[in-house]
């Protein structure tokens, strides 16, 4: 790619947060920023433009990478940030249907994205996809348990994906926040098959999260790994973003399950 060539980049889920930090952070540097939201453009002053898409729909998806690619004739980076969660509650409190519908979103919804841009990277011989993953991807998260699958299986997708692509010219990166300050957790399902016994705990650990979240970090801590990983000539298959984040990768990775598992139980203040 000429150095004096635009880059043009596709960034999912930028209607606010990390999606809408990224995309400005991108647009800053250079890049050609087109985000999407199901909603589309909404007002208010951006440096990038936004289209509308839905990644659980295959013709949604289609649609908005064809017209980018008809405008700009390529995507050099691809950032998968669209998502949402269930709020606190136990497994059983949320139906097949409700789990089916996260997978769709959280999960598919890349699948969808990577399977719709990576021929046209393909063709160029270079592109970047970057999967906006969370710690829970690695760690548990009681009563969050359908949110952490979503984000484990990503972590196994990308990882996998990357090992497949890196010969075409294409890498794949997964970037793992911990809290983040966005409007993410006021968007959450409440489970649908809510049950009694459930019901303290599940308080518990709503009004826990609310406390965590009021020191969480800001969306451009995300952004800057973004644009980090975007620019790297050798980028890893995976990255933390935050403070909190790359402690909780270090604990994963040498601390003794036992004490893991004490640590984790403490903080969200479950019985032991």
């Amino acid at each position: 790619m000429s150095k004096n060539t635009t880059r043009v980049a596709l960034v999912t889920g930028a209607s606010s947060g990390i999606g809408e930090a990224t995309a400005e952070r991108l647009a800053k540097v250079g890049y050609k920023v087109y985000g999407t939201s199901r909603r589309g453009g909404q007002p208010g002053q951006r440096s990038f433009e936004m289209l509308s898409l839905d990644v659980t729909s295959d013709e949604s998806v289609e649609a908005a990478v064809r017209e980018i690619i008809r405008r700009e004739g390529r995507i050099d980076l691809l950032v998968n940030n669209a998502g949402f969660s269930v709020a606190p509650g136990g497994a059983e409190e949320s139906s097949v249907e409700q789990a089916k519908a996260i997978f769709d979103t959280n999960f598919f919804g890349i699948v969808r994205m990577t399977r719709a841009v990576v021929p046209h990277m393909r063709k160029q011989g270079s592109g970047r996809i970057i999967n906006m993953g969370s710690v829970l991807g690695i760690l548990p998260m009681p009563y969050g348990a359908l949110y952490s699958a979503t984000k484990h299986a990503l972590e196994g997708y990308s990882e996998s994906l990357d090992h497949e692509l890196r010969t075409r010219g294409i890498r794949v990166s997964i970037i793992e926040p911990a809290y983040t300050k966005t409007p993410f957790d006021s968007h959450f399902l409440e489970p649908d098959s809510k049950l009694d016994v459930y019901h303290a705990v599940r308080a518990d650990v709503t009004k826990r999260i609310k406390e965590v979240m009021e020191t969480a970090d800001q969306p451009s801590i995300v952004a800057d790994v973004v644009l980090k990983v975007a620019l790297a000539e050798h980028p890893k298959p995976r990255y933390t973003a935050g403070k909190l984040a790359a402690r909780l990768r270090l604990l994963r990775r040498f601390a003794p399950a036992s004490l893991l598992d004490v640590g984790l139980r403490k903080d969200l203040r479950l019985e032991a």
